[in-house]
Parts: structure tokens; sequence; C-alpha cells
């Protein structure tokens, strides 16, 4: 069962209908007609009736239950950036590329992950390493299973200082 809007000249009417499935195909039937769309949002009487429907069912108790005030979040975590950018991540192929670059390596921890929260940080707020870190608490990112990702920041910091020194030994080495 769900809930149409059905028009009617220029008026909406909400209705509770269900679907009937006859042989090949599925109609919908009206059990009835609760009235004007505008008139019952004006009055109040369509949030009554959702609030009397509340009352038999358990999780959206909790949903109402935190409008009313009666609730306090324990914690919040924004998901916009990893929805919008881990997708970008992925289908850009990002992710395989320094997956494959690091295969033979093998590291204490994820790098592609360090990697990622490094360029997301970058471009939702600016700051350092560090403020990466702080910064990492409110979002909900995706992490590896094998590693609570970057807990600490230490080992992100050891590997881009080995990098450096590596690369500051090839290019003396290659200048000379």
């Amino acid at each position: 069962m769900f809930f149409r809007v059905k028009s009617a000249g220029s008026y909406q009417y909400l209705q509770i209908v269900h679907s009937i499935r006859e042989g090949e195909k599925v109609r919908q039937q009206v059990f009835g007609t609760l009235g004007r769309l505008d008139e019952l949002k004006a009055s109040g009487r369509l949030e009554a009736l959702m609030r009397s429907g509340l009352r038999h069912c358990e999780n959206l108790a909790v949903i109402d239950a935190h409008t009313a005030g009666e609730t306090q979040a324990v914690r919040v975590r924004r998901i916009g950036p990893e929805l919008v950018f881990g997708r970008l991540w992925k289908e850009s192929g990002i992710q395989e590329v320094i997956g494959s670059l690091l295969e033979a390596r093998r590291y204490d921890f994820d790098v592609e992950r360090a990697i990622y929260l490094t360029v997301l940080h970058r471009l939702f707020a600016s700051g350092s390493d560090r403020a990466a870190e702080r910064w990492r608490e409110d979002y909900l990112i995706a992490e590896p299973k094998r590693l609570n990702c970057i807990i600490s920041i230490e080992p992100w910091r050891s590997w881009v200082r080995r990098s450096n020194q590596r690369a500051k030994r090839l290019w003396v080495q290659h200048v000379a």
C-alpha cells in the first residue's frame, strides 16, 4: 500500500492505493480518498494521520522522537563528499592505478586510502595533513577492513619522508 496524489482539475487529492496483479498486468486499487491535499496539509490532519500510524511502527518512531526533540545525537557525520568524490575516484580508475603502482610494496597501512583522504581534504577544506586527520572525524569515509585507516597520521608521514628521501637521492644521482 502507498499514497498517491490524484489530480482532478486544479485540485490534488490524496489517496491510499495498493497494487493488484491480474495475469500479466498490474493495476492499482484505491482503498480510499483522504481528501484534498492542500486542505489536509493546511489543517494538520495529514500530519495527525501519519503520527497515529507511527504508533504501530518502531523504526519510524525514532525519527518522530528526533523531530520532537526527544533524542540527542550521539555523533553526526557528513556523507556528501564521500558519496560524490568516492564514486569519481573509483570510476576514473585512480584507485586501481595507485593499487597497481604500490602492489609490490608492503606498507603497514593502506596508502591508497591515505592519498584519497588527503585529496578529499584538499578539495573540501584547506590545511595540513594534521588538519586532515581532525577533519576526517566529522565525515563518513570508506575505510579498508584490514585497517582503521589513518587513526594516526604517523604511518602516512613516515611514508612521505621515505618517499621524499628516495626522490632526493634519485635527483642528486641524476644531476651528478
